[in-house]
């Protein structure tokens, strides 16, 4: 399968390339890299072990409310499984999540000296230059004057 020459311009991805590109501007080197992954898997199992708490409750009480209401018996029912299989995949998302973490910690391991550190401030420059600066700016409107491109 060949891999198209142009990235995809769909609103997701192009979401994903500022958001990408934003990381390595604010975050361009090695330690800020390995700072912010750790925190963004941090607060996403913050976040998930939350979310799974509150449903296992939810799922606790509904259970202890059940026989006070057996006339809504399917929709009950209906609304249990639901919240089951969500529970039963967070929980595979946290497991994940753990693994994810006991492989990052070995990240934190590596500790590079501050030539390469800005070796890292180079390569982010140029891998995601400013989006403001006046020769990018220049350069993007040159592209949307360009008649055979899609202006999206």
């Amino acid at each position: 399968m060949k891999v198209p020459e142009e990235p995809c311009q769909c609103p997701d991805c192009l979401r994903f390339y500022r958001e990408h590109d934003r990381l390595i501007r604010e975050f361009p080197t090695l330690r800020k890299q390995q700072e912010i992954n750790w925190a963004a898997l941090q607060s996403f199992r913050t976040l998930c072990g939350r979310v799974l708490e509150d449903l296992q409750k939810t799922i606790n009480s509904n259970s202890s409310n059940q026989s006070e209401e057996n006339f809504q018996e399917g929709t009950t029912e209906k609304k249990e499984k639901s919240i089951t299989q969500v529970i039963s995949d967070l929980e595979n998302v946290n497991a994940h999540l753990y693994s994810i973490e006991a492989l990052m910690e070995r990240i934190f391991d590596v500790k590079v000296p501050d030539e390469v550190e800005d070796k890292f401030r180079e390569v982010a420059g140029e891998l995601a230059p400013d989006p403001l600066n006046i020769d990018r700016l220049r350069l993007n409107r040159l592209l949307h004057q360009t008649p055979d491109l899609p202006d999206k």
